[in-house]
């Protein structure tokens, strides 16, 4: 016999779905426009000098127990030539905001409902949200191209390594005659460091190591000379050797094809090395933004504070590591005040009230939190 609270549940589901599908329909039915003129997408970029600008992204997942915000109004930028890393804790939204980029949500669940992608293409800037799938087609890949997180899920375990970046080339290179095609792939491999690359060429990839198949997604990625590199977590499979010769070949390679690179990450050594700007991400949203020694050696943020100290330290001795207390709030159901209230110990009553919005701090170092509202010439209840 099903209780009274099991009925109210099984019917709260059905009105979810029910919700759900007629939302996800006219997403859906949006993208399916074709003929899409130029005009509805085209757009202007607030700085011309940077290559990407995120403004105001919203990405939901419409799952039957509720709505997963998992991007909640991200505002971004990349410079060009620069290298900006989005960083935090597993769950956070960094690797939905990449895919969003990509337009690669999984759908029909994954939408992006709101906001602005502005890419500053040759051509002409355009808004990637308004990109009809025919013309993203032409961009992924050839004009910003994705290092995937787990480069032995990412290659296709039945086809040569040769015949798959093969197959990435001739797709956007449809000019280079096919005879030439391999001579291309082989320099892309001896590129980032991969020494008898005639053989490489001709392996699968189960015959390969992590460092190695993460060296071919690298050259997969740069076949076409990217102007925008998305790097998800690049080195996470790695032993710390083989991350650092990687990290050495994605800092160099990005100055000879003088493309920018977006790195997600939460390994905050990787960080330091590697980034121009940092971004923290916490449930969603941007607490905090800034060169990377604003964010290093002046972090203003408690969570960024508590990301830097949990963070071992060579030759200081502790008895144990510290870790932020508390757990990340469930995306389906967010609070209506600070998302890291519970887990702060820098609490202050004006914690209680609306979610705190970025706010100037420095030239080019901004905070999302109620502790510098009175910095700002606000009153802080």
């Amino acid at each position: 016999m099903k209780t009274a609270l099991q009925k109210e549940a099984k019917k709260q589901m059905k009105q979810i779905i029910k919700n759900n599908k007629i939302i996800v329909k006219k997403f859906e039915d949006e993208k399916k426009r074709k003929n899409v003129p130029l005009e509805e997408y085209a757009t202007q970029m607030k700085n011309p000098d940077n290559i990407l600008e995120i403004d105001n992204l919203h990405t939901y997942f419409y799952t039957d127990m509720g709505i997963v915000k998992s991007v909640n109004g991200v505002t971004l930028e990349i410079p060009q030539g620069k290298t900006v890393a989005l960083v935090g804790e597993s769950g956070c939204g960094k690797s939905v905001t990449s895919l969003s980029i990509m337009k690669l949500v999984t759908a029909p669940v994954g939408q992006i409902t709101d906001g602005e992608i502005r890419y500053n293409r040759p051509s002409g800037p355009i808004d990637i949200v308004k990109t009809p799938i025919s013309e993203m087609q032409k961009i992924r890949g050839n004009e910003i191209s994705m290092i995937f997180q787990e480069p032995m899920t990412s290659l296709n375990p039945v086809f040569r390594i040769g015949t798959q970046i093969d197959e990435a080339i001739m797709l956007h290179r449809p000019d280079i005659k096919k005879s030439a095609v391999k001579q291309q792939t082989i320099k892309m491999l001896e590129l980032v460091g991969i020494a008898r690359a005639e053989g490489i060429y001709k392996s699968f990839p189960h015959e390969l190591s992590g460092g190695m198949r993460q060296r071919v997604m690298i050259a997969m990625s740069l076949c076409c000379n990217p102007r925008l590199i998305i790097a998800d977590e690049p080195t996470t499979a790695l032993d710390v050797t083989i991350q650092a010769q990687v990290l050495d070949l994605l800092r160099d390679l990005k100055t000879k094809i003088d493309s920018s690179i977006l790195l997600i990450t939460h390994d905050l050594g990787v960080v330091a090395e590697m980034a121009d700007y940092v971004v923290v991400m916490y449930a969603g949203r941007i607490v905090e933004q800034g060169t990377a020694e604003d964010v290093f050696l002046h972090p203003k943020h408690p969570y960024t504070i508590g990301l830097i100290k949990s963070k071992p330290v060579v030759n200081q001795e502790i008895d144990r590591l510290y870790s932020i207390p508390g757990q990340v709030p469930n995306p389906v159901n967010l609070p209506d005040h600070c998302f890291f209230k519970d887990r702060c110990d820098k609490c202050i009553p004006s914690c209680n009230g609306p979610i705190p919005e970025l706010q100037q701090i420095g030239p080019e170092h901004k905070v999302a939190c109620h502790l510098y509202d009175e910095e700002n010439g606000k009153e802080a209840n």
